[in-house]
């Protein structure tokens, strides 16, 4: 018997779904975070001992720039918010290219298949890139222009500096963030790397003039012509939302309301430029260059794997791994931005600490005798060469889970390790040798190209050996995105502090070196470049090795932590 189907319809409720908003990307950051954080107890000490360090320097930036209201010198207070605000703004702009990397918690590649207005999506990932510790600690330290602006002029000119310091962080975060983007665009297309290491370098030479009129200011004490280029950059929008507040202190509320609005456009403009960077990386229309042309007929399969330089390599592990390394050297953005870097602050940090004062430059650009310390000089070679091996502080974090394929080969430790040395090296070696030749002639002393050569090579071999021996115990994962700069919650903390580490360890593998200079200056000008490459060459396989052993027993573990958790 067949049951009596009824033909009314229970009643239903369609409810609309609620429209996105800036505060769901804000629950969405705090979510991931905490699922970041879950069961990975290292990471949260980190990520609170960077925030702690954080806090640390926003009281110390507070109470500078409260100070600045305390004086009665109007110029104090100028100089403390204009050129205070420029600085604040450029490192914001400068660090995550250089050092840090830009927090990419959420990924904006991961929103592409999304129905999302452009707009919706670049307010939210705005409003998820203040939350965080770096924003936080700008605006602390910033307040202190509030409380001076109240020093000065009262309430009024503490709302205003308010509004001014909020106006200030937004721009600092949309800055960092379209600036990122782009040069994440530009990088991963290698048509444009040129041009992208051209700006890097332009963008690091202007450091240059900046820090001679810093300089010049502070040697001649002339206080008003400081004031005066402080004034200037105030109406820019490096320090115009940090003034503001002065100008109301200073009775004139028009200066203020154009600042503010300067500050308005410039955050539209880069919002503006931001989204549509990042539309072009969503979407992937970058081009990747030229396709590969097909092997010929005579070649084998394996034989097309290996770079038409490289091609007498053993056609083993070893060599397999070379020639892996040294095309994703290259071709991977991540790691061209490193070189890129790298390949700017080695030309450009020994030339000014050499010729860092204003009398030094001048005569080195009239063509005049300039006097540099022999040991000034070491310790500028010393810096170079650990920086050139800083790349491998988190080598096997750029392979991510993909290094489950060399876990499963059961590659060993000291051959993996000596093909990753011997593949960025096809690259490093010869810009060091460049330096080497080319700084002695700029300083006016030839004869010290074997001691330069000597010294790089040498920390820059320490430098390797201490850095894997770090890339195996402190790992870590790196979001998958074609931002080259981007980096997990936490882990620029964690960055930063593995790379001075790094740092510290490959000085004071140096030390030797830099005491056989000063101790025997005549003779090691011959010694110095074979013992130097002796030197470096064993401190590199001394750290294979012993890293290597440890790299054989914690495989797994390494595997675990440079996998995306998500």
């Amino acid at each position: 018997m067949a049951l009596p189907v009824s033909t009314s319809a229970a009643p239903t409720t369609a409810t609309a779904p609620r429209p996105v908003s800036a505060r769901h990307f804000a629950r969405l950051k705090l979510r991931v975070m905490a699922n970041g954080f879950r069961g990975q107890t290292a990471k949260v000490v980190l990520f609170v001992l960077g925030l702690i360090g954080g806090l640390w320097f926003a009281a110390m930036g507070f109470f500078l720039l409260l100070a600045t209201g305390a004086t009665d010198n109007p110029n104090v207070a100028v100089i403390g918010a204009g050129l205070g605000g420029a600085v604040i703004v450029l490192g914001w702009v400068l660090l995550p290219l250089v050092f840090f990397g830009v927090d990419e918690t959420l990924d904006p590649a991961r929103f592409a298949l999304l129905p999302l207005t452009r707009r919706t999506l670049v307010t939210g990932l705005l409003t998820a890139a203040l939350i965080g510790a770096p924003a936080l600690a700008t605006l602390l330290a910033t307040g202190g222009l509030v409380v001076a602006a109240g020093l000065l002029g009262g309430l009024g000119a503490a709302l205003v500096a308010a509004v001014g310091v909020v106006g200030g962080v937004l721009l600092c975060v949309a800055a960092s963030r379209a600036v990122t983007s782009a040069f994440a665009g530009m990088l991963r297309s290698r048509r444009v790397r040129d041009l992208a290491a051209v700006l890097l370098a332009v963008l690091a030479a202007l450091l240059a003039p900046l820090q001679l009129l810093l300089m010049r200011g502070a040697e001649g004490a002339d206080w008003d012509r400081v004031a005066d280029v402080a004034r200037i950059v105030s109406w820019t929008p490096f320090g115009a939302p940090y003034t503001a507040g002065l100008e109301v202190a200073q009775g004139r509320w028009w200066a203020a309301l154009l600042k503010l609005a300067v500050t308005a456009v410039t955050i539209a403009v880069l919002l503006v430029w931001w989204s549509r960077t990042m539309e072009s990386a969503m979407v992937g229309t970058a081009s990747a260059g030229p396709a590969a042309k097909p092997a010929s007929a005579g070649s084998s399969a394996v034989g097309a794997l290996f770079p038409r330089l490289l091609a007498r390599l053993p056609r083993n592990r070893f060599g397999a791994l070379v020639a892996r390394e040294a095309r994703y050297w290259w071709r991977d953005a991540r790691r061209r931005s490193g070189l890129i870097t790298l390949a700017v602050i080695g030309v450009f940090v020994p030339v000014m600490i050499n010729l860092g004062g204003t009398s030094g430059m001048n005569d080195a650009l009239s063509g005049s005798d300039v006097e540099v310390s022999p040991l000034l000089f070491s310790l500028s070679m010393v810096f170079v060469g650990t920086m050139a091996a800083l790349n491998l502080a988190n080598q096997f974090g750029y392979d991510g889970s993909a290094y489950a394929a060399n876990v499963i080969a059961g590659v060993p430790g000291q051959t993996e390790l000596r093909a990753r040395f011997v593949a960025y090296s096809l690259y490093m070696v010869p810009l060091l040798v460049l330096i080497a030749l080319l700084l002695p002639f700029v300083l006016g002393e030839p004869a010290w190209a074997g001691v330069a050569a000597g010294t790089l090579l040498a920390s820059y071999g320490a430098g390797l050996g201490v850095n894997a021996l770090v890339s195996v115990i402190g790992a870590y994962d790196l979001p998958e995105t074609s931002n080259p700069f981007a980096m997990n919650t936490g882990a620029g903390m964690t960055r930063s502090l593995l790379s001075i580490v790094a740092l510290l360890a490959s000085v004071i593998a140096t030390v030797p070196l830099l005491l056989a200079n000063v101790l025997l200056p005549g003779f090691w000008l011959w010694l110095a470049l074979p013992a130097g490459l002796a030197y470096g060459v064993g401190g590199a396989l001394l750290g294979a090795y012993i890293a290597g052993d440890r790299l054989d027993r914690r495989m797994p573990e390494l595997l675990h932590a440079v996998t995306p958790r998500r």
